[in-house]
């Protein structure tokens, strides 16, 4: 095995992979809904020609797992193609037995649950390397060398696929409900991407710096970086304390704040996600395992 993978990684991707074709199966198929990228052109294949997903999948695929073997790192690689064989085998297995889910009159919910199944497939192989090929692979490229969030990137190519699929076999009812699955998939996939896990860090800017941060790595145990700042309008040299808290946390830090300097200035912004001692390492500077 290619040293750097991690069976915990291709587990979670295997996972993904069971919960994404779950969702295309039992709620876009079952329910005549498009979708984007490669799987809407699967699903394109499967209204006009009753071509089986799990099978086209596999074939278009071929030509981006060429791409993906130049411009993907070889553990990427490798992980793309567990999660595009794993979605293949799952659509499979999904289509032969399956449960059964009503929700032809209730197009609403059903794409409600198709976004969300979706979303927390990719979601959870995105997060572990992996992709499901296709458009996975270009999204993924992109927000690795242009740092655009993936869903984003995915939703427009989603846009077009949806567009074909609309001139095709779609009426507008589904068409409009494929969307409503779309978006919702694509903004599960940045919160997960981001990080499900939303910390917060706070700017402190007061006299009685050193009390208060002495207070925040006693008390909190949490750790205080002094930065050097001026006034714009008074031009005096200020320190100013950043930490990061949990955002269970937030309402400790300012009591105890408030608690040494009422009149402190204090700027509490949302972290998405948060690498270091304290969030996934411990004192001893160890992965924390979650």
């Amino acid at each position: 095995m290619l040293r750097g993978l991690k069976i915990k990684n291709i587990l979670f991707i295997l996972l993904g992979s069971a919960i994404f074709s779950f969702g295309i199966y039992h709620f876009n198929m079952q329910n005549n809904l498009a979708e984007g990228g490669f799987t809407g052109i699967n699903l394109l294949l499967y209204a006009l020609f009753n071509i089986d997903p799990s099978y086209s999948n596999l074939v278009l695929n071929i030509p981006v797992f060429i791409i993906g073997w130049k411009l993907l790192r070889k553990r990427e690689f490798i992980y793309t193609v567990i999660g595009t064989i794993a979605t293949s085998i799952f659509l499979w297995i999904f289509q032969r037995k399956h449960l059964n889910i009503p929700l032809e009159h209730d197009m609403f919910l059903a794409a409600l649950f198709a976004g969300v199944f979706i979303g927390i497939g990719l979601g959870i192989i995105f997060r572990n390397g992996g992709t499901t090929g296709g458009v996975d692979i270009i999204a993924r490229l992109i927000f690795k060398y242009k740092g655009l969030a993936m869903g984003r990137t995915m939703f427009i190519f989603d846009a077009c696929v949806i567009t074909l699929s609309l001139l095709t076999y779609l009426n507008y009812r589904e068409a409009m409900y494929t969307l409503v699955a779309v978006f919702v998939g694509a903004r599960v996939i940045d919160f997960m991407q981001e990080g499900a896990y939303t910390a917060r860090g706070a700017l402190i800017i007061s006299p009685k710096h050193d009390e208060i941060a002495n207070l925040i790595m006693n008390d909190m145990e949490r750790g205080v970086t002094v930065l050097q700042g001026r006034g714009s309008y008074t031009k005096e040299e200020k320190d100013v304390l950043y930490c990061v808290v949990g955002k269970n946390e937030v309402v400790r830090l300012k009591g105890l704040i408030n608690a040494v300097d009422p009149h402190a200035f204090v700027s509490v912004t949302i972290v998405h996600d948060v690498l270091g001692e304290g969030f996934t390492l411990d004192e001893n500077k160890k992965p924390i395992e979650v």
